[in-house]
């Protein structure tokens, strides 16, 4: 059996190696390394992938979530609600524009943000939701962008993880993740479903205003050179990774769907026992169809009970299994985000997935006897503590 990995991204290369070396050859003969064709060409395609109106590509996926709050003209002191559970970028991005973050708890069974939790934590000062669509799968779009319309609110949609997952709306139509807020952003850090070989990033909208302003604004906030005419940064995604990106794009389908496919392996291995909730995302038809696309398993996250998860890891890693803990501490109870307006009555699901989840190994390249010998290791270790 070949070695497990968390992420496989040799494997992954060594598949599209003829069309990426070329494209990366072409960047560096050509020299134009910032803001280049391969740029412009990578814009193009993802904005019809996406079928969205503008993709502005910036440095890195916390740059395009500040940078999106940037152009929505937020000010000091307005509230901004987005989810306990998920990376700390996203509440990093609202302190850092002195914006005032409102974490609230998550849904137990999709670990997106619940709408209920929005409801409550509505003030006069609140001007925006980040729902995240966490570990790959659609946040419970159609609610939240209800409510923000009931508020005269921003949606600005943390698509880090969910590139290519499908949102499907209650009139049964569907629409691509990242595009059905007023904005949104995007991580193509290695290890996401669509990842360069570096940093990058990128900004979603259908918003021509507001693309504009953004556009300034990952330009030092130029629009003609050396004419400033908003306050910018200096963020941009660089010709090498925007080429690798390019060569990737025509595979981000594919990719999501062996992601699924081995999400459906592990999720048979698990079914039915009764210390391990599987994610959410193919309870449509059971995981036995190609058309459950809501979610992309840019993670593939357990919700143990009556397990001890610290032995099980220890467990795992002795048996060279990578995994990982996705998160084990709550936002409001990180040092740089602690406030004493939080409850803890007010995140019981939070506080209990933390203590509880692990994260398998998830990508392109898994195989059958690896995801066989992964979810046998984890079944024995379970009946056997019992």
């Amino acid at each position: 059996m070949k070695k497990i990995q968390m992420v496989d991204l040799q494997g992954q290369y060594k598949d599209i190696k003829a069309v990426v070396d070329p494209s990366i050859q072409e960047v560096i003969e050509s020299a134009a390394f910032i803001n280049g064709p391969k740029v412009h060409q990578f814009q193009k395609n993802l904005e019809d992938y996406l079928n969205v109106k503008h993709v502005i590509p910036c440095a890195n996926g916390t740059d395009a979530l500040q940078i999106a709050m940037m152009g929505l003209g937020l000010e000091q002191g307005d509230e901004v609600i987005t989810a306990d559970f998920t990376f700390a970028a996203t509440v990093e991005v609202i302190a850092l524009l002195k914006l005032t973050p409102v974490l609230v708890d998550v849904d137990p069974i999709t670990f997106n943000i619940d709408v209920a939790a929005i409801k409550k934590a509505i003030t006069p000062k609140t001007k925006a939701i980040v729902p995240v669509h966490l570990f790959g799968l659609a946040a419970n779009m159609d609610e939240i962008m209800a409510l923000a319309k009931e508020h005269n609110l921003y949606v600005i949609e943390d698509n880090a993880q969910g590139i290519g997952a499908n949102y499907t709306h209650k009139d049964g139509s569907k629409t691509k993740t990242g595009v059905i807020g007023h904005v949104a952003s995007t991580s193509f850090f290695p290890s996401k479903n669509l990842g360069c070989y570096g940093d990058g990033g990128a900004i979603f909208t259908n918003d021509d205003e507001l693309a504009h302003t953004i556009r300034g604004i990952v330009n030092h906030g130029m629009y003609k050179r050396y004419h400033h005419d908003v306050v910018g940064v200096n963020s941009r995604l660089d010709s090498i990774q925007a080429a690798v990106l390019d060569a990737k794009l025509p595979h981000l389908d594919s990719y999501n769907l062996s992601r699924r496919n081995a999400a459906r392996k592990y999720t048979k291995a698990f079914k039915d026992h009764p210390q391990i909730t599987t994610p959410s995302g193919l309870t449509a038809c059971d995981g036995i169809c190609d058309t459950c696309d809501c979610h992309v398993f840019h993670q593939y996250t357990l919700t143990l009970e009556g397990v001890d998860r610290d032995a099980l890891v220890a467990h795992l890693n002795e048996k060279g299994i990578p995994c990982g803990v996705y998160y084990p501490i709550p936002l409001h109870k990180q040092k740089a985000y602690k406030d004493e307006r939080y409850n803890e009555e007010d995140f019981t699901v939070t506080n209990h997935l933390v203590e509880n989840v692990i994260s398998l190994p998830m990508h392109t390249e898994l195989m059958d006897d690896q995801i066989a010998f992964i979810t046998e290791t984890i079944l024995q270790f379970i009946n056997t503590h019992s």
